[in-house]
C-alpha cells in the first residue's frame, strides 16, 4: 500500500451511498448534486469479500471479465456480477504482503486473447525484493498456471515505497512503476539516480529477447543509466494509468510530508524527487534546483485526514457524461474522490488543485477500468468493489446480486 510513517488508518467502515458532484464541494465532499445531472452514486458490485484488495483490471479479451488482485497473493475473478470461488492464480506462497509489501501490479499482454500471457509485480518471500514475472492462461480461461517467468529482480532495502503498478502503453511495451525504495526522505537518492532502478518508471519489450528487449528510444537505450528506465524522479507512483483516447501516461506520487501529486509522464522526464515534493522545494526546502525537472499537472497539500493519492484513470466511458475528460482518482486515508481535467496540461503554468468530487466511507487502494471505460473503485480494508455510476441525488442503489463467495 502507498503508506509512509506519516500515514494512518482512518475508521469509520460503514458502506453507504455516495454522491459526486463535477464541483469541488468542500473539504469532504457534499452528499448533493451541485448541478443538474451531476448526481453520480457507487454500485456495490463485490461487498465485503475479497482481501486486502490492491487492483483492479481487465484482459482487454471482449469477455467482460474483471480481474481483482488481493496482496497476500491471489487474482480473483469477477464475472456478471459475481465473484468466482476460486482464484484465477494463487502465488501466496511466494508473495511476503503486509504493509505496503504484497501482490501489487498486473497488466495482461495486449493480444492476450491468443497467447494468455500475463504479467505481476508483486514482493517476494524471504526478502521483500520486487519481482517481475510472467504467468500464462489455461486452456479454460478461468484458471492459470503457477509456472513462473522470472523478467526482473529489484531488491528493496526497505520494506515500503514498492510501487508496483504495471501497464501496458499504446505503443506495446510494458511500463513499470518503482517506488525509491523505502524509509523516508529517500535516504540514498536513489529516484534521481540513473545507475538505480528505483524512484524511477521503466519501460520494456517483452515480445523480443529473453527476458525482454529494450526499446530503442529509451533514454538510456545507449548508455549513461540503466535502459530500463523511461522516467525518473519519483517517490512512490503507486498507480499509472493510460488515457484511452490519447495515450498520455498519467501517474500518482505518493508524497513525503506535505504535498501529493498527479503527474503526465513522458519519455525521458525528470519529476523531482526528492529535490522537489509537488511543486515546492523538499532538499533543500528553500531555493533548490529547479533547471530540468517537470512539474506535477495537479497537487495537493496533505492535511489530516488526507495522507496519500490514490492514482486513477482518465474517464472516458459513457455512463457519467459530466465526467468525460476528468482523471479521476482519490486519496486513501480520506476516502474522498478527486479530480482534474485531463485537457491543457502541456499548457499549465502551475499545478492545478483537484476538485472534491465525493466522498466514500473507506480506504479506497485503487480505482480500475473495465473494457467499455466505466470506472470502479475498491475498498482495501472492506474488501468492496463498486462501479462509478450516474444516478439521481434522490435515490439509493440497491447491492448488486449475485456477489458470489470468496
Amino acid at each position: 500500500m502507498p503508506r509512509t510513517a506519516h500515514n494512518r488508518h482512518v475508521g469509520g467502515w460503514g458502506i453507504g451511498l455516495v454522491l459526486f458532484t463535477t464541483l469541488s464541494a468542500g473539504p469532504h465532499g457534499d452528499c448533493r448534486a451541485a448541478a443538474s445531472g451531476t448526481g453520480v452514486t457507487l454500485t456495490p458490485l463485490v461487498e465485503a469479500k475479497l482481501e486486502s484488495p490492491t487492483l483492479l483490471t481487465h484482459a482487454g479479451d471482449g469477455t467482460g471479465t474483471l480481474y481483482v488482485l488481493e496482496q497476500p497473493g491471489r487474482i480473483r475473478i469477477i464475472r456478471g456480477g459475481s465473484l468466482a470461488p476460486r482464484p484465477f492464480l494463487d502465488v501466496g506462497d511466494r508473495v511476503l504482503a503486509g504493509g505496503e509489501r504484497g501482490l501489487l501490479g498486473l497488466a495482461f499482454h495486449p493480444d492476450y486473447r491468443r497467447n494468455g500471457r500475463f504479467f505481476v509485480n508483486y514482493t517476494r518471500k524471504p526478502d521483500g525484493g520486487t519481482v517481475l514475472a510472467e504467468y500464462r492462461r489455461n486452456g479454460d480461461g478461468d484458471r492459470a498456471g503457477r509456472d513462473e517467468k522470472v523478467l526482473l529482480v529489484v531488491p528493496q532495502p526497505y520494506a515500503n515505497h514498492n510501487g508496483g503498478m504495471l501497464a501496458f502503453g499504446p505503443d506495446g511495451y510494458l511500463y513499470v512503476g518503482l517506488g525509491d525504495g523505502g524509509a523516508g526522505g529517500d535516504p540514498q537518492n536513489r529516484a534521481q539516480n540513473p545507475d538505480e532502478l528505483l524512484g524511477k518508471i521503466l519501460r520494456i519489450d517483452v515480445n523480443r529477447d529473453v527476458p525482454y528487449a529494450i526499446p530503442d528510444d529509451n533514454p538510456y537505450a545507449r548508455g549513461g543509466g540503466r535502459p530500463e528506465i523511461y522516467a525518473s524522479g519519483f517517490r512512490n507512483p503507486w498507480r499509472l494509468s493510460f488515457d484511452r483516447t490519447t495515450g498520455a501516461l498519467w501517474a500518482a506520487d505518493v508524497g513525503q510530508h506535505r504535498w501529493e501529486e498527479i503527474d503526465v509522464v513522458w519519455r525521458g522526464g525528470n519529476y523531482g524527487w526528492k529535490i522537489m515534493e509537488g511543486n515546492h522545494c523538499f532538499e533543500p526546502a528553500e531555493s533548490c534546483r529547479r533547471g530540468g525537472l517537470i512539474p506535477p499537472v495537479a497537487e495537493y497539500a496533505r492535511q489530516s485526514p488526507r495522507c496519500a493519492v490514490i492514482g486513477g484513470h482518465v474517464y472516458r466511458g459513457a455512463a457519467m457524461p459530466a465526467l468525460v475528460g476528468t482523471y479521476v482518482f482519490g486519496d486513501f486515508c480520506s476516502g474522498e474522490i478527486l479530480g482534474v481535467p485531463a485537457s491543457n496540461y502541456d499548457r499549465m503554468t502551475s499545478p492545478a488543485s483537484p476538485a472534491v468530487l465525493g466522498q466514500t466511507e473507506f480506504n479506497p487502494s485503487a480505482f480500475g477500468e473495465d473494457e467499455r471505460g466505466e470506472l470502479y473503485i475498491v475498498d482495501h480494508r472492506g474488501g468492496g468493489v463498486y462501479r462509478l455510476t450516474a444516478g439521481s441525488p434522490a435515490s439509493r442503489t440497491a447491492p448488486a446480486s449475485g456477489r458470489g463467495a470468496r
